[in-house]
């Protein structure tokens, strides 16, 4: 028994391994391919410049500085926004998977907000906070809320009666209820709902900053569109792809680390 589970380990950190080793491999095959189709003149080099030249563009704005300046303002926003919105949707979504009464009065309001268009009201949300970090900062949050409340709502509705049960008969109250029980119940649908809320973070702050802002990696993109230097624009695509890659990969290991027995 003991040698089958071993193999059974070994085989399972092998393809571990190379699932990891495809991971990075993908989006490295997938520039090589670039570089040669425009190398090739299958791609032309005017609208999908070569990777080549968007590195050499990366490498210009770094040295003078403003790479680096945009992409801290960016993940500054990214970081606030997502926290504004996440610790009060987890906290409603906590209390609509406990209570009926709190879903029958949050469900229809949820249901009505949650399908508008978030970037629909940065005008709004300009015209409240003004044009600098705030408004940015509140149009992350607002679309973090949703998804974070609905998600943690689910999983707290997942969570096996027995369970709640049990914790009662034994006491557990207030805080202690909430940290061993209930996130611990509903961690892997909140894991979820933190992938799904940075991608659309990610995407809310860049779109708000290439509207009001004079800085960040939505207004490096917008400058250069503006300015027609598309290497500088697809520098500034290519750091929000990173950036979103590395936020699922991220958070992929976080599950695997925390919910061992989810992965397959």
């Amino acid at each position: 028994m003991s040698q089958a589970w071993a193999v059974h380990v070994r085989r399972a950190r092998h393809l571990r391994g190379l699932e990891r080793a495809l991971r990075l491999a993908s989006p490295i095959v997938l520039l090589l391919l670039w570089e040669w189709a425009v190398r090739a003149h299958v791609l032309d080099a005017r609208f999908f410049p070569a990777p080549s030249s968007v590195a050499g563009a990366a490498v210009a704005l770094a040295k003078s500085g403003e790479l680096w300046n945009d992409l801290r303002v960016t993940l500054v926003r990214l970081f606030l926004g997502f926290l504004t919105g996440a610790i009060p949707g987890v906290a409603l979504g906590l209390a609509m998977g406990l209570s009926r009464w709190v879903r029958a009065v949050t469900s229809p309001l949820i249901a009505a907000l949650y399908p508008i268009p978030k970037i629909a009201v940065l005008p709004l949300i300009i015209l409240i906070f003004g044009l600098g970090d705030s408004s940015k900062i509140v149009i992350v949050a607002i679309g973090v809320f949703f998804i974070m409340a609905i998600n943690t709502s689910a999983g707290v509705l997942q969570i096996e009666r027995i369970y709640l049960d049990v914790a009662k008969a034994y006491g557990i109250r207030g805080l202690a209820f909430v940290h061993r029980v209930l996130l611990p119940g509903a961690l892997p649908s909140l894991l979820t709902g933190a992938k799904v809320s940075l991608g659309i973070a990610l995407i809310l702050v860049v779109a708000a900053e290439f509207l009001a802002a004079k800085d960040g990696l939505g207004y490096l993109i917008w400058n250069g569109w503006q300015t027609l230097q598309v290497e500088q624009m697809y520098v500034g695509l290519v750091i929000v792809a990173v950036l979103g890659y590395v936020v699922t990969i991220g958070l992929e290991e976080a599950e695997r680390t925390t919910l061992p027995w989810l992965n397959r």
